[in-house]
């Protein structure tokens, strides 16, 4: 018998971080909780230039002097450290939710009996390998996205429950073109990952400091406002209560940048479907190797590499509705 995608299926997601909040401090209070300050937004006006004109203007040059001469007037949130701090701190839970052994939705019987013989045979062999890459997706700070570019020195500490003391990361010894290390500190939070994946919901605190430089200017998530007024503000960051923060999404899109499978990889991109990365417009991901794809060549017996059930997992853990149901 054939297995197919019920018409109803869905996968809870595995890893949920909470949303990251920033403080500015100092670099050499890193250990004193006391001596951290939350970061309150503020708004930037400017008077800039206009440098991007359509092409019915670039061809009109009297128009086009016309809109040189013209300011560019700005309207936005920023937020910066302190200017007499140094440094800034990214803190956020991760909650790993076991529960992959079987669908949180699923009307096929015979797809679920399937499902759960393989996936359970993974997760006793193979499942190691992905909790070392999110493991090593917190160790390099990949969370922090542009926060990371150019900063003095990035620490990242993780504490959970078992330990004695925090996990200690120095970020940069870890490149975001690779996906896994043999470090024992990664080792050891790999194996806090797997145990929550496996069956002992984990619950960890990740906090994180980047050495910027005095009054350096931080970004936190910035909100998607469709739409926005002529003249209005166009920049909308994320804050909770007035706070600079970062989204859980955009924490959990860093986490899972694990997929360097695709075919011709050169550097890791998220776990998604079809490999997609709307920043460059590309998926990865051909009908070929999506998940869906995969998935059935697997509950159906053919033979598929071991990098391919990687990714499949990877995607259950991310979660998601896959049936084929109507739309």
């Amino acid at each position: 018998m054939t297995i197919t995608l019920p018409s109803v299926l869905a996968f809870d997601r595995k890893l949920e971080p909470s949303d990251a909040l920033m403080h500015s401090g100092l670099w050499v209070n890193m250990n004193d909780k006391k001596q951290w300050q939350a970061i309150e937004l503020f708004e930037r006006r400017n008077r800039a230039v206009k440098s991007n004109f359509k092409q019915e203007v670039l061809d009109n040059e009297e128009e086009l002097q016309k809109q040189i001469a013209e300011a560019n007037l700005a309207w936005g949130d920023d937020a910066a450290l302190a200017h007499d701090n140094d440094t800034l701190q990214v803190s956020f839970s991760l909650r790993v939710v076991r529960g992959l052994e079987r669908p949180s939705v699923c009307n096929k019987k015979e797809f679920e009996d399937a499902y759960r013989k393989e996936i359970s045979a993974y997760t006793d062999t193979s499942l190691g390998e992905l909790a070392r890459r999110y493991a090593y997706n917190i160790a390099n700070g990949r969370f922090l996205w542009r926060n990371r570019v150019g900063a003095q020195d990035i620490k990242v500490f993780v504490s959970h429950s078992s330990l004695s003391s925090p996990l200690e990361f120095n970020a940069y010894e870890f490149s975001l073109n690779k996906t896994t290390a043999d470090h024992i500190s990664i080792n050891a939070l790999a194996e806090l990952i797997k145990a929550g994946l496996s069956g002992e919901n984990t619950f960890l605190t990740i906090n994180a400091f980047v050495k910027l430089g005095e009054g350096q200017r931080v970004w936190p998530s910035q909100e998607m406002v469709l739409n926005s007024p002529k003249g209005e503000k166009s920049r909308h960051l994320f804050s909770l209560n007035g706070k600079a923060a970062m989204h859980c999404e955009k924490i959990g899109n860093a986490l899972r940048t694990i997929d360097d499978w695709y075919k011709d990889a050169t550097t890791p991109i998220a776990i998604e479907a079809y490999g997609s990365v709307t920043q460059r417009g590309v998926a990865y991901r051909s009908s070929q190797d999506d998940f869906k794809t995969l998935l059935l060549k697997w509950l159906n017996g053919k033979d598929i590499s071991e990098s391919n059930k990687h990714f499949v997992v990877a995607m259950i853990i991310r979660g998601g509705v896959f049936g084929e149901g109507e739309s």
